[in-house]
């Protein structure tokens, strides 16, 4: 597999605040690959450095092969951005606002109409082509905007945030999608705060805080090597269940009145707690890459 992203000793810094401090990754041909962090943490900024909006401060970034300086509009041809903010043309109509995009790639006019017509019945619009865009639902507009960044065919598509805001019905019709693309062979680079989704979706990823990677590797690696296999979660515990639980060496959080207990023999210890330190306020479940996030990242709440 070829590297279509190859990112080293990346950094960006806004005056005294540093949003990326010198991060390395690689994306592969054909992976779907996880930006994850919490807000500040840079993932918007990296994204913005790799289809050129935002320029670097140091560092060295090649794509599809090739150094970016110098070469930028030959590179941002191969790349498709769906991004996070609603920026349609509220005074387009649906398919008015994918034939004006196409011509930032001077296509000929028959080839965009073949490409307006597929993309529209890729995405479900094809009942829609001549509404107003403010006619639409919060999912339907990110169907567009999806759309819009496939008219170039590219090698690349950067997804950022791309189901934020939508009901769960419009995030999963996004996903199958999605799930197409990625069955295409499509290069993906994704940033979400849905860790199921990111769990669903991506190959590998990385986790991320402060401008610095704090992991990567696959979801169920992650989830594994950093939580285990299951999660027990006690309501309001009392003190001897605390100390029961640091004399068996047992790994837990102590968020206050809920305790989160991560072991890879979850029923044998669900079934010790239930007869010994809480018959009522305790659940047992699949550990998730949420509770890898959580862990490596904290519970407090971020501006």
């Amino acid at each position: 597999m070829s590297a279509i992203i190859e990112v080293e000793n990346l950094r960006k810094s806004y005056g005294s605040d540093i949003a990326v401090d010198g991060i390395s990754f690689t994306v592969q041909a054909g992976e779907c690959f996880g930006l994850l962090g919490p807000n500040g943490a840079g993932k918007t900024t990296i994204i913005r450095m790799i289809y050129g909006f935002t320029p670097r401060e140091s560092g060295r970034l090649s794509l599809f092969g090739t150094d970016c300086d110098g070469a930028w509009r030959s590179l941002k041809a191969k790349i498709g951005v769906c991004q996070q903010e609603d920026n349609l043309d509220p005074d387009l109509t649906v398919r008015q606002n994918l034939e004006t995009f196409a011509a930032y790639f001077d296509l000929p006019s028959n080839l965009v109409n073949d490409r307006v017509m597929a993309l529209l019945q890729f995405t479900a619009l094809e009942g829609r082509e001549h509404a107003n865009v403010m006619e639409l639902s919060g999912g339907l507009k990110r169907r567009l905007v999806l759309a819009r960044a496939l008219l170039n065919e590219p090698q690349l598509l950067i997804l950022d945030e791309p189901t934020s805001g939508l009901d769960p019905q419009s995030r999963h019709q996004l996903w199958s999608r999605l799930d197409d693309l990625k069955q295409r062979g499509l290069t993906t680079l994704l940033t979400t705060h849905y860790m199921d989704e990111a769990q669903r979706l991506c190959d590998r990823l990385i986790i991320m805080d402060h401008g610095k990677i704090l992991v990567e590797g696959k979801p169920l690696d992650l989830i594994r090597d950093h939580v285990g296999k299951s999660v027990i979660e006690v309501i309001a515990p009392c003190s001897d269940l605390r100390m029961a639980l640091k004399e068996k060496g047992v790994v837990f959080e102590d968020v206050g009145q809920r305790l989160i207990i991560y072991s890879n023999d979850g029923e044998n210890l669900y079934r010790d707690l239930l007869s010994e330190h809480c018959r009522e306020g305790c659940m047992l479940r699949p550990a998730t890459l949420e509770d890898v996030f959580l862990r490596l990242t904290g519970r407090e709440l971020r501006e």
